[in-house]
């Protein structure tokens, strides 16, 4: 049994940007967001981040509440193809404050997802509740920390794909940047792919 203190929180989407985590965890609203997140009970940055890349698909479905509608990202695991992340090196209690709040809920002591990330996950994943960002994915380990993440029940194959708003595709962009390196023409390039052309490039530092 392990009992991890810290984790990677492994974010394929927005919260690969720094401004972005930021207001999960100190509060506040990020920049096109139309919600003010109430922050995490430990308001410090991660420890450390780090570029990831992951086997599987990035996808868009659904409605976002943040972005001025949209299609949300998801990522399938079991569907063939690469996507590039971010690790955040949190606490325990700071995983389970930004899972909370992704889900529209505010952060409480002794969130059951602590004690979850106590005990191994069976076949590396777990449906911790109905939700869209409710089924915790174990996706391997760094430096002796388990790498998690969280994504929709379902799979990429599973529900018709939306287009993401501008301000969500911005924001995206800026994160990639930050994470890899990337220019403009690597990241027009990747998001085209998954979102669909003529994205646009406004993600400059």
């Amino acid at each position: 049994m392990r009992s991890p203190s810290l984790v990677w929180y492994v974010s394929y989407g927005s919260n690969m940007s720094s401004a972005r985590l930021d207001c999960y965890l100190r509060g506040g609203r990020p920049p096109g967001g139309s919600r003010v997140h109430p922050g995490a009970r430990d308001p410090r940055p991660p420890e450390r981040s780090v570029p990831v890349h992951l086997p599987g698909r990035l996808f868009f479905a659904g409605e976002s509440r943040q972005w001025g509608g949209g299609g949300i990202a998801f990522y399938d695991h079991r569907t063939p193809g690469g996507t590039a992340a971010r690790g955040h090196l949190v606490s325990v209690g700071q995983f389970a404050d930004i899972a909370a709040q992704e889900m529209h809920r505010a952060p409480v002591e002794a969130d059951p997802l602590e004690t979850l990330l106590a005990l191994p996950l069976e076949g590396g994943r777990h449906r911790v509740g109905p939700g869209l960002y409710e089924t915790l994915l174990d996706v391997g380990s760094l430096e002796g920390a388990p790498m998690l993440t969280f994504t929709c029940p379902h799979g990429a194959h599973a529900v018709p794909h939306t287009r993401p708003s501008p301000a969500y595709v911005e924001t995206l962009g800026r994160g990639l940047r930050e994470a890899h390196g990337w220019d403009d023409d690597q990241i027009a390039d990747y998001l085209a792919d998954r979102v669909g052309s003529g994205t646009a490039r406004s993600w400059g530092p």
